[in-house]
């Protein structure tokens, strides 16, 4: 590492970029955008190729003052057509129509016309100006003045040069530095014939920086199978890594004087605390071994550090089981009830999602020192919660407590069913019973007169409107005296799975602790079924986004959180989706204030929800299969210069090879990803 810190740093840019055995050609035409370069057969020749997307370098000989440096970096874009192309092309015609040999060593051409066949053109995008100032190269990300192209000679970045180019910052950053790791090496075409035994570019490494990772939203797009999980898994490895690095084991370590906006060290570029990573495995391939990682996953590498939890019953294979108590974890189980609920727009089935299950102001007082009020809402509170848990059992929600106990009123309500005494505690068979009994007595002209002497000796109804709801929803009758026609309760059997009848710690708190340490917890979602997936990965992001946003309200530290999505189509919003109050929208446009960074992964660019795309900092590219795809993706910085070539895809040859864009890195690099390996 140390030498390759020295490669890159003690290199004379103007010299080294300058060498005679790296001439390309000479620009004939220029502009502040692209500059069209005259070069030949012999030039590309000596420098092993000029690949599409390559880098090259047009120095400005200053005839005026040679104190002034300037070079123009410049990427291969496509063919130019020269002033003098129709009159060679007209040769051509000419010389194969009398069937001469115009190539190889028995060519028949003479000298001056194999000399003039030999030149075309290329045309290259401009990406900036390198420069010196009091002594320092430094890089502008576009041209400042251009002078007339006869002024400028172009050379191929290679070695150290290319190194200088490909780790680009636009901040005052030691590319190879302590904090910053390996992620692959440059590489420009999926033929590399020439380039193979290239060491100048082959062996060039790249650097990602943690500052561009940490707390950023990074995409990876790719069909199956072209290594967005290699690379996944390469920046999970070097995440580890610069935890590793922090200055401080936990947040209690934290010194009072210490600088809670700069959660990075400004010494060594590492963070502060250590940095927490969660990943929603649709696979499973994170949370198990499988043989595409030699034999090692992730939870194996890293023992130590990682929880894994599971919507199945695998505590023996070292899982924690990822369920929720619905009747003791109210809120919780609530939660999970409501998203599966959300998307029905029958009427009490909004009127069930609207509910509000919170315990009300002055419940955890003793009755004696309760007023009126909070005695009036607390039996009212309890009325509910009893009512809602008769549809959890009616549902078929197993539990080990089978009782409840609730104020029924003795001298009203309950001379609708004498023979249950709520106040006395029932168990839930009888607590559905009476429920029944009560939403029947509304529809009889006789018994519903209790329910408005009730009102008329209290001031207010003995049911509130989400009782109301909740009594449809057990009854699955839209009025008292209706058939049981509706769906009602049965429709929480489909996440009956998601229950369970210990009691334990809430896992959301469980996991938010593991994060807040800067463990690895997986949350392993291949056995679940798409609602189950979205449910845990929605209720699990949202969890983890409030405790943060409580963080940053109270001014505590949030330490850095790095959210894993695979397959992410199947979770995120759809791009017609314009709800910005959803978890994904407010953790990509929210996120950066909290520290929370999202990283995902997904074959189709033009799925996933704009106002995430635009809020995206580092894009990995890999092979897309057509243009819908491509022309989404040219919207967003430079990269309409790779569309033709990202539709171009060898299986054998292009696992890993993608275009780059790093949150400090001014331009697109492409770079072969390393193997993610053990070893």
């Amino acid at each position: 590492m140390n030498s390759l810190i020295t490669k890159i740093t003690d290199v004379d840019f103007f010299k080294e970029g300058q060498k005679e055995e790296l001439f390309v050609g000479r620009p004939f035409a220029i502009n502040y955008n692209k500059l069209k370069l005259l070069i030949s057969d012999y030039w590309k020749y000596k420098v092993k190729g000029i690949p599409q997307g390559s880098f090259l370098l047009a120095f400005y000989d200053n005839p005026y003052d040679e104190e002034i440096h300037e070079a123009l970096l410049l990427r291969v874009l496509d063919p130019a057509q020269l002033p003098t192309d129709s009159n060679v092309i007209a040769s051509m015609v000419e010389y194969y129509k009398d069937n001469l040999k115009t190539s190889g060593k028995q060519s028949e051409l003479d000298d001056f016309t194999k000399y003039e066949f030999s030149f075309s053109g290329l045309e290259c995008r401009i990406l900036g100006t390198f420069y010196k100032e009091n002594g320092k190269v430094e890089f502008g990300a576009d041209v400042e003045n251009f002078y007339s192209a006869h002024n400028y000679k172009v050379y191929k970045a290679t070695d150290k040069v290319l190194e200088i180019v490909a780790n680009q910052r636009d901040k005052d950053i030691l590319a190879g530095g302590e904090s910053e790791f390996a992620i692959g090496n440059v590489r420009y075409s999926s033929s590399r014939r020439q380039l193979l035994h290239d060491e100048s570019v082959n062996d060039v490494k790249v650097f990602i920086n943690p500052g561009d990772l940490l707390g950023k939203r990074t995409a990876l797009f790719g069909m199956t199978r072209t290594g967005k999980s290699n690379s996944v898994k390469k920046v999970i490895q070097a995440t580890v890594e610069i935890s590793s690095k922090s200055k401080y084991n936990s947040i209690k370590e934290l010194p009072a004087h210490e600088n809670l906006l700069e959660p990075l060290d400004s010494d060594t570029g590492a963070p502060k605390l250590p940095v927490g990573q969660i990943i929603f495995d649709i696979n499973g391939e994170y949370a198990n071994a499988n043989l595409q990682d030699e034999g090692t996953a992730i939870f194996d590498m890293y023992k130590d550090l990682v929880i894994r939890y599971s919507v199945l019953d695998k505590t023996d294979e070292g899982f924690k089981v990822l369920k929720t108590n619905f009747y003791t974890e109210i809120q919780a189980g609530f939660e999970l009830v409501r998203a599966t609920l959300t998307s029905n727009t029958s009427n009490y089935i909004q009127s069930i999602c609207a509910m509000d299950l919170n315990v009300p102001d002055g419940y955890t007082k003793s009755i004696s020192d309760r007023t009126s009020d909070e005695k009036n809402a607390a039996n009212l509170y309890d009325r509910k919660i009893a009512l809602y848990k008769a549809c959890l059992y009616a549902a078929g929600f197993k539990t080990t407590n089978n009782r409840v106990k609730f104020f029924g009123d003795a001298k009203t309500i309950s001379t609708i069913t004498p023979e249950i005494e709520p106040h006395k505690g029932i168990t839930l068979d009888e607590c559905i019973t009476w429920f029944t009994s009560l939403y029947e007595a509304m529809g009889d002209a006789t018994l519903s007169q209790v329910f408005t002497q009730y009102k008329q000796s209290k001031g207010f109804d003995y049911l509130d409107e989400d009782m109301k709801a909740l009594l449809v929803f057990l009854t699955r009758k839209s009025t008292p005296n209706g058939s049981a026609n509706l769906s009602g309760f049965r429709i929480l059997r489909a996440i009956s799975s998601l229950h369970t009848p210990t009691v334990q710690q809430a896992f959301e708190k469980e996991i938010i602790s593991a994060l807040r340490l800067g463990k690895i917890v997986i949350i392993d979602l291949s056995q679940g079924d798409p609602l189950i997936q979205r449910l845990y990965s929605e209720k699990i992001c949202s969890r983890i986004f409030t405790d943060s946003m409580q963080n940053f309200i109270e001014t505590k530290p949030n330490n850095y959180i790095q959210f894993y999505f695979e397959e992410a189509h199947n979770l995120f919003p759809k791009k017609e989706d314009k709800d910005l109050s959803q978890i994904y929208n407010r953790i990509a446009k929210e996120g950066a204030k909290l520290n929370l960074a999202m990283i995902y992964a997904t074959q189709e660019v033009s799925s996933i929800s704009s106002n995430i795309l635009k809020n995206t900092q580092n894009w990995f590219i890999a092979h897309l299969n057509n243009e819908d795809e491509t022309k989404e993706l040219r919207k967003y910085y430079d990269f309409e210069d790779f569309t033709s070539s990202l539709v171009r895809f060898s299986a054998k040859n292009d696992k890993g090879f993608v275009r780059m864009k790093s949150y400090s890195n001014p331009f697109i690099v492409p770079v072969q990803i390393d193997k993610f390996s053990a070893k």
